[in-house]
C-alpha cells in the first residue's frame, strides 16, 4: 500500500504541485485517475473558495463549489458536484490507472463521503495514491490512513520521483 501526502506552504501551492505532477506523469505515459484543481480558473470570491477540478486524465472539468451569495461564510462545496466527480473517477479510468491523484482530502472525506471509497478501492487494486492535505484535515487523514502515508516534500521533483517509484514498485511487484 502506497500513499503519498503533499502539504505545501503557501496558498494554492499544493494544488499547483499536484497539477504539475499529474501533467508530468501523463507526459511520461503513466495512466492517472483522480482530480486536480484547474489552476487557470479565477475565483469570484476573495477567499478563493470557488473551484473547478479536472477529472484525470482528460476531463471533464467540474465546478465543485456553489454560489451562496456575497458575504456568506458557509462552506461553498457543492455535494452533488463532488458526487459527480467521484462517479467520474470510479466509473472512468480508475481500474486501469497506474496512479490516483486527489487534490485534497477535505471535509467530505472527513465526514465519510467524497473520495474515501475511491482511495480504498485504489489501494485494494494496488494503485498508489497521491493526495493533497491541509493542516486542518491532517489528523483525520492520519486516522483514515492508519498512519501509513508518507509525507512528501513540497517539491515537484521529489513528488514526481515518489510517484515514479511507487508506479515502478506496483508494476514490478
Amino acid at each position: 500500500m502506497k500513499i503519498g501526502v503533499v502539504s505545501a506552504e503557501g496558498r494554492g501551492e499544493t494544488d499547483r504541485l499536484l497539477a504539475e505532477v499529474a501533467d508530468a506523469m501523463q507526459a511520461e505515459g503513466i495512466r492517472t485517475a483522480g482530480i486536480v484543481k484547474v489552476l487557470e480558473h479565477v475565483s469570484a470570491f476573495e477567499n478563493g473558495c470557488d473551484m473547478k477540478v479536472r477529472v484525470l486524465p482528460d476531463g471533464p472539468v467540474i465546478k465543485i463549489t456553489q454560489s451562496l451569495g456575497q458575504g456568506s461564510g458557509s462552506c461553498r462545496l457543492d455535494p452533488s458536484a463532488i458526487a459527480e466527480s467521484v462517479a467520474q473517477v470510479e466509473n472512468g479510468t480508475l481500474d486501469d490507472a497506474h496512479l490516483l491523484i486527489l487534490n485534497k482530502f477535505g471535509p467530505e472525506e472527513i465526514n465519510g463521503r467524497g473520495f474515501r471509497g475511491v482511495i480504498g478501492k485504489a489501494l485494494d487494486l494496488g494503485i498508489p495514491v497521491l493526495v493533497g492535505i491541509g493542516s486542518a484535515s491532517r489528523a483525520e487523514f492520519d486516522t483514515f490512513s492508519g498512519g501509513l502515508a508518507e509525507t512528501l516534500p513540497g517539491e515537484t521533483e521529489a513528488i514526481r520521483d515518489w510517484c515514479m517509484g511507487a508506479v515502478r514498485h506496483r508494476t514490478e511487484g
